[in-house]
């Protein structure tokens, strides 16, 4: 049986569960926001690229303004401008250089700036063979070499760097799309599990304490209502189950006290009938003893006074028989004495032996071994043999058989008494003050009778169905009874 678990330690584990669900969402907060800083950070790095790229281009124009000023407007300031834009855009490259990452950054962004060096080396010649030429041609071919040449080179780097840093933008833009549904999934897992802990603790309380709760209140309410047999369902949490174990341990013992209750109001009331009608009993049987003692004069032949013999063994065991049911309403004191089991036996059949002829009754006795002698109380185990084989004789057809059966071990021995007949039609209780009669004039106290003298010398009785049809009847009972201190 599977032990029921402690309400302590369920709400730990719901604590626990409890705490772990605070921490999956923290941890799952934390990562998102982690993941979207980053992203963010990203974003604003590549921003600050393309800004920076941007500004190169434009500082480069201007250069290419001032140096047009320079050579032909002569404008004085135009060399220091053009200086200016010249460290200005130096400060972007390393700007630039800071902000980049990766290999291909680095190299596109040294590239550019190769290539502004050369610019800044080649533009001043250049402007300055333009001024020198002597022909309309050879100034379109000078020109031609500053569209085509400084600047065409410097726009094809610079293309392919913002190709670059769109290409970057795209995948920050798929990262952020990514971190926004790992950052989803993250915040669903716990609320998932958080649904999951919500219905697994009403699920629970309903099966661990409320119908456990119901169970316990509608065990009281039979219980005070006088249904001593109704129980308490052991289930739920173990504070609950030891609760369902205290009612129905308290349940029991109220029906014991009841049963011990009514079984002596019983016996009080036997009380008052037994010995009136042992009284009665006593004195035919008084008369009887008297007249066969008288009777049996020595002249008569051997087999009269073998039949007044018999009759007189006879009335002295009736005698004791009921003596011993006198002794049935008080505490059983057994008189133990060393004695054959066969003769006991034998002396609890001798009455017997009418009703056997009378049904035909096929009775097979034990082997007896040489050493079967007992040390117990013969009177008392001859009279509950003579009850339980006068019961298999009464159940048994005509024609019927009996078989006694007997096992002597080295402390104890058993005797059974097997019939053949219809099986009992209750099962006996060893309880009970008295037992279902099936015959017409029956008291019911053989039965209880029997386990009340079982129980006194020591042993045990059983009543079983035979396989083949019938009942088993079983004495356990030790070989040597010790005598109470």
């Amino acid at each position: 049986m599977q032990k029921n678990k402690s309400l302590k330690d369920i709400l730990l584990i719901h604590e626990l569960a409890f705490i772990l669900l605070i921490i999956l969402a923290a941890t799952a907060g934390a990562v998102g926001i982690h993941l979207w800083e980053k992203s963010r950070l990203e974003a604003t790095r590549i921003s600050s690229l393309v800004t920076e790229v941007q500004q190169t281009r434009g500082d480069l124009y201007r250069q290419m303004k001032e140096l047009f000023d320079a050579y032909f407007l002569e404008d004085a300031t135009a060399r220091e401008e053009y200086n200016h834009f010249t460290a200005s855009v130096e400060k972007h490259f390393v700007q630039l250089k800071k902000i980049a990452v990766g290999d291909a950054e680095i190299q596109a962004i040294n590239a550019l700036q190769h290539n502004y060096h050369k610019f800044v080396v080649e533009a001043p010649a250049l402007f300055d063979q333009y001024q020198l030429a002597s022909n309309e041609a050879s100034k379109r071919a000078i020109n031609t070499d500053i569209e085509t040449g400084l600047f065409n080179r410097y726009e094809v780097l610079l293309a392919h760097t913002e190709k670059l840093l769109n290409q970057k933008q795209q995948e920050l833009t798929q990262q952020l799309t990514n971190t926004q549904r790992i950052a989803t999934i993250l915040l669903i897992i716990p609320l998932i599990l958080a649904a999951l802990l919500l219905i697994f603790s009403r699920v629970f309380l309903k099966h661990a304490l409320a119908q456990p709760i119901e169970g316990v209140l509608r065990a009281t309410a039979e219980i005070s209502a006088g249904n001593l047999s109704h129980r308490a369902p052991e289930e739920g949490v173990a504070e609950l189950a030891m609760v369902s174990q205290a009612i129905n341990v308290m349940a029991d013992k109220l029906a014991s006290s009841q049963e011990a209750l009514v079984r002596s109001e019983k016996q009080a009331a036997q009380g008052l009938l037994v010995p009136m009608l042992a009284h009665n009993i006593r004195n035919p049987l008084a008369s009887i003893r008297a007249i066969s003692q008288v009777m049996d004069d020595p002249e008569r032949d051997s087999e009269t006074r073998g039949a007044f013999k018999d009759i007189i063994d006879t009335v002295d065991r009736l005698e004791r028989w009921t003596g011993s049911l006198l002794a049935y309403l008080l505490p059983l004191k057994p008189q133990p004495q060393h004695a054959q089991l066969k003769d006991i036996v034998a002396g609890a059949l001798a009455p017997l032996q009418q009703k056997i002829k009378a049904k035909s009754i096929q009775l097979s006795l034990a082997k007896w071994p040489k050493n079967n002698t007992v040390y117990t109380d013969q009177h008392l185990l001859e009279q509950v043999i003579y009850n339980l084989v006068l019961n298999a004789i009464d159940a048994s057809n005509k024609a019927g058989s009996i078989d006694i059966v007997v096992d002597i071990k080295r402390t104890a021995f058993s005797l059974q008494i097997l019939d053949r007949a219809g099986g009992m039609p209750f099962k006996p209780d060893p309880s009970a003050i008295s037992a279902p009669s099936s015959k017409r004039f029956g008291t019911g106290l053989g039965i209880p009778f029997a386990f009340k003298v079982c129980d006194a010398l020591g042993g045990e009785l059983k009543f079983e169905p035979r396989v083949e049809g019938g009942t088993v009847i079983t004495l356990q009972l030790p070989i040597f009874l010790p005598l109470p201190t």
